[in-house]
């Protein structure tokens, strides 16, 4: 299998059947059905995309019309991303935590002439939303769903789209693919609204391409890829990090793709599935950090001392400090400790590969500490999504994003933003112009995000450029660093902070409820989350993880005042992004009083 291949494919489709050729009647995609893991190959794949693609274009689909996907993360979504495009359309996927009117912008902004919704409980929300907008005019259901009276509408099941024969439909593939180059959009990504209405980004297939070449190219060089390389899908594909990094990557890497059962399935997953690749955003890592810490915390004083000392040697790592005195300990931490975390990892991990939002070092340290290699990337969904990410061979540095991957120019703007050119960037926004073209100067990606580069070229980011806490002084102030601070605090679960044009830093807190519980026990109080905030003694312990965080900061980032949010930022309140991530304007309408009343104390 050559991965020089990746830069000589025309489009994504041909990428997948020359891997099709080439591994044939081995495991491709894995997913549980009826509490077993159960495979299908690369040619049983293969035939079902193209079965697929010929059967959409029989019903009136062509070039360049738009299909939604909407459904979890399962082979089915594999086969009809592939199948869209290899009809020579453009695929759309959505995310299932949208609500109706969700589903109303992104049909009524794609225009998309077909819909494909894997269950009766995301088609839900999908069917007003497809009758208010009255564009598409095929559903196809993946699982059954219940009769509905469907009008116009033409619904068919996932059986009646895969009839026919597969070598003619093969042919008819490989011929139509031919004339599809790297130039031609792909996809549409819709962006995760963290500052606004999702934008639909036009990826092309060279732009996907050019992040699995510089994707590959990393962990064949710094880890070695082989015939078994297993990666564990988890994050919605929907988002441009898993489409990339979780998808296509595999299929660069003649890799397999397991389907992850959710999060409360994912530690167990992680352990059957024995994964070689897992790629997670960070707000995971904090999660799986936390949740091993107070595992060792429960061993008893020698996993504990282990756990300090081998935080310890993570540490004069990080600092660049190999200390000959650290050799022994960390051949015992070796032997007594590392392997059990790694085995909770299924003991096969290369590489752990965390994106989509910034990594607090102090994570990123933890792992490496405990021997699980941890690579920060960075990119946005306007860039394929990947633009740089750590690598061994360059010195992995857990506050940067490493350098450019292959085939990707970088430069720093006068005020500082980052700059990005190359065959990864999109070609616009579908649909809106004028955001393309304060995006997209000059063939430069303006990123919006704030860094440097440093003495050995790999990237620094400081933060989002309009996330970015101007005070009254006119200091700038990152929130996410001090953000990422805070809830690495046992007390603190979120947290988000405020301050512009402000004297000073506050913050907006959720208390951690498995440390609040913990507490109303020692201090013989009911649980109850929302009466504990009124109790001095409870506030108390708060202000002293904050103070704890504010010593480690400057003057200009302490945070000086604080409130309780009313219930955790969510995705199902519209505070979170299905990737995990703040979502700060919403937050901020929803609190905004509240914000304002700590600059009145």
């Amino acid at each position: 299998m050559q991965l020089s291949d990746v830069d000589t494919a025309r489009n994504l489709v041909e990428l997948f059947l020359k891997r099709t050729d080439e591994k044939g009647s081995a495991a491709f995609l894995g997913a549980k059905r009826d509490g077993e893991w159960q495979t299908e190959t690369w040619q049983e794949v293969a035939d079902k995309v193209c079965l697929l693609a010929e059967n959409l274009r029989k019903i009136g689909l062509g070039d360049g019309d738009r299909v939604m996907i909407v459904s979890e993360n399962r082979p089915e979504w594999c086969i009809v991303d592939l199948a869209i495009m290899a009809a020579g359309c453009i695929s759309v996927p959505a995310y299932i935590t949208n609500t109706e009117r969700d589903h109303v912008h992104i049909l009524d902004n794609s225009g998309a002439k077909a819909v494909f919704v894997s269950n009766a409980k995301l088609a839900t929300p999908l069917l007003p939303a497809i009758m208010r907008t009255g564009i598409a005019e095929h559903l196809i259901t993946i699982d059954a769903i219940p009769p509905f009276q469907s009008g116009d509408l033409t619904c068919r099941s996932w059986a009646s789209m895969l009839i026919g024969d597969a070598a003619q439909a093969r042919a008819a593939v490989t011929n139509r693919i031919a004339s599809i180059g790297r130039d031609q959009t792909a996809c549409i990504i819709y962006t995760s609204g963290t500052g606004g209405a999702p934008r639909g980004v036009m990826q092309h297939h060279g732009s996907i391409l050019c992040n699995v070449a510089g994707a590959a190219e990393i962990l064949e060089s710094d880890f070695g890829l082989d015939e078994n390389e297993r990666f564990l899908s988890f994050l919605p594909l929907s988002h441009a990090y898993e489409h990339s990094g979780g998808q296509y990557l595999p299929i660069g890497a003649g890799a397999q793709i397991y389907y992850s059962e959710g999060l409360e399935k994912l530690a167990s997953n992680i352990e059957e599935v024995q994964p070689t690749i897992m790629v997670v955003v960070p707000r995971l890592f904090e999660v799986l950090r936390t949740r091993i810490m107070k595992q060792v915390s429960q061993q008893g004083k020698v996993a504990n001392y282990l756990m300090d000392r081998a935080l310890s040697i993570g540490e004069h790592k990080f600092e660049g400090r190999n200390r000959l005195r650290d050799r022994p300990m960390n051949l015992i931490v070796e032997k007594l400790l590392r392997p059990k975390i790694r085995a909770k990892f299924g003991g096969r991990i290369k590489a752990m590969v965390s994106g989509g939002a910034p990594l607090n070092p102090d994570v990123g340290i933890f792992f490496e500490a405990m021997g699980l290699t941890m690579l920060q990337g960075y990119g946005q969904t306007e860039a394929g999504p990947v633009i740089s990410c750590n690598r061994p061979a360059a010195g992995i540095a857990m506050d940067t994003v490493g350098p450019p991957m292959r085939g990707v120019e970088i430069k720093i703007a006068d005020d500082g933003e980052i700059l990005c050119r190359g065959e990864l960037v999109m070609h616009g926004y579908w649909q809106n112009e004028a955001e393309t073209k304060r995006t997209l100067i000059d063939g430069w990606l303006h990123t919006g995000d704030i860094g440097h580069l440093d003495e050995r070229g790999r990237i620094k980011i400081t933060d989002r450029k309009k996330d970015m806490i101007v005070n009254d002084k006119g200091d700038n102030v990152a929130p996410q660093k001090i953000e990422g601070m805070l809830t690495l605090q046992p007390e603190i679960a979120q947290a988000m902070v405020a301050g512009d044009k402000r004297p000073y830093v506050v913050g907006l807190i959720v208390p951690d409820a498995e440390w609040a519980l913990e507490w109303s026990r020692a201090n013989d109080e009911k649980f109850d989350l929302t009466a504990l905030q009124d109790l001095p003694a409870f506030r108390s312990a708060i202000s002293d993880a904050v103070a704890r965080v504010s010593k480690e900061l400057s003057v200009t980032e302490k945070v000086r005042r604080y409130a309780f949010a009313d219930e955790p930022f969510a995705i199902e309140n519209e505070e979170m992004t299905p990737s995990l991530k703040i979502r700060r304007h919403k937050i901020r309408d929803r609190y905004q009083e509240r914000l304002d009343a700590l600059y009145k104390k």
